[in-house]
């Protein structure tokens, strides 16, 4: 008999690196038995082996009582390590050493290492506390596995796993919802239409992106739409007001579920990834399974992109130009068919790591 697994984490909405990989975890390792405990997502639509759970309101204490003894628990929280919270942190390695579930603490955080150099003592006492408590970690990437073990000098298993996984099914041919489909219609009008994915903090990149819609417009004479799907998990109001000030053309939808977005991204003629601080960049391979070019930083995943330095929107509006007029359609179709195959492979990878095998 297999162990009682457990992922730990958000789903979508809203539209996200973590909740993405949860959704597609658990979409395939639901069929070897696994449940996942979700601190959001559409509650409105339960299914077996699914539970939601108020996190911030302590609703993993009755959680981990009903459930939790002896579990394997894969966690793609932020509370516990990333963002270590003085409150919830303490509650889970109180409940740790009393059930005795094993802890599998999956770090999809890029952002972690340049954080931690700036944690304050609290926080690093924290951190400290967490990183002991882990029984195995799981990373999406290597440069994470080598801070983990060189820097922060862990002893503990680091599993490589990158996030992408196979896109569940049934998020394929998902329509989108009659809101939605009124929110686009501007965009829609457009005889060009670029899409970007994040939220309006600096880090990613919505200026930017912005800004080289703004220059192919001018310098072409061509109608370019933008339109920007907001996750809203961070806001920066002043910096959203300067994006959006005087550009009509900039279309915004908020919060759109994850099986949706794909509806969105084949409607777009190119697909931009501004965020500086990339730990993978699902939202990149996604674009090019749905046959459309991708111009992206080069932080994070990057092979059959079309690259460019954060923050230089003179050159992403170069690239975003060659996505528009000469898009490498033979090259995202192999790349396509790549990150198919290793998505494929890092689901295997995830699963003996889940069932410990």
């Amino acid at each position: 008999m297999r162990r009682k697994v457990i992922l730990l984490g958000p789903l979508p909405p809203p539209y996200g690196g973590v909740s993405v990989f949860m959704d597609a975890a658990f979409d395939r390792l639901k069929e070897d038995g696994a449940r996942m405990w979700a601190l959001f997502g559409d509650a409105s639509a339960p299914e077996a082996r699914l539970r939601f759970v108020k996190h911030r309101r302590f609703g993993i204490i009755p959680a981990l009582l009903s459930g939790g003894r002896g579990a394997r628990i894969l966690d793609a929280t932020h509370f516990h390590l990333e963002y270590p919270n003085k409150f919830l942190l303490p509650v889970w390695l109180a409940a740790r050493r009393a059930l005795r579930f094993e802890w599998v603490k999956i770090v999809l955080d890029g952002s972690l290492p340049t954080r931690h150099a700036r944690f304050r003592p609290a926080q690093l006492r924290r951190f400290r506390a967490a990183v002991a408590a882990v029984d195995e970690f799981v990373v999406v990437h290597e440069d994470l596995r080598r801070w983990l073990q060189d820097e922060i000098k862990v002893r503990q298993r680091v599993s490589v796993i990158p996030c992408l996984l196979p896109v569940p099914r049934k998020n394929y041919d998902a329509p989108l919802a009659p809101d939605i489909e009124s929110a686009l219609a501007s965009y829609m009008r457009r005889p060009r239409r670029v899409c970007s994915v994040g939220v309006f903090i600096r880090e990613y990149g919505f200026a930017d992106a912005a800004r080289a819609v703004e220059l192919l417009r001018e310098s072409s004479g061509e109608d370019i739409g933008l339109v920007l799907l907001d996750g809203t998990f961070a806001r920066d109001e002043t910096y959203r007001a300067e994006t959006l000030r005087g550009r009509e053309w900039i279309t915004v939808v908020e919060n759109v579920p994850n099986p949706q977005v794909y509806q969105i991204l084949k409607r777009g003629d190119a697909f931009v990834r501004a965020f500086g601080l990339e730990s993978y960049g699902i939202s990149r391979v996604e674009a090019l399974w749905c046959g459309v070019p991708v111009v992206a930083t080069r932080a994070g995943e990057t092979r059959g992109l079309l690259l460019y330095d954060y923050g230089d929107a003179g050159a992403l509006a170069a690239q975003l130009r060659v996505a528009l007029d000469a898009p490498p359609r033979d090259r995202i179709a192999h790349w396509a068919g790549v990150y198919r195959r290793e998505a494929e492979d890092n689901l295997e990878a995830l699963r003996r790591v889940a069932f410990a095998e």
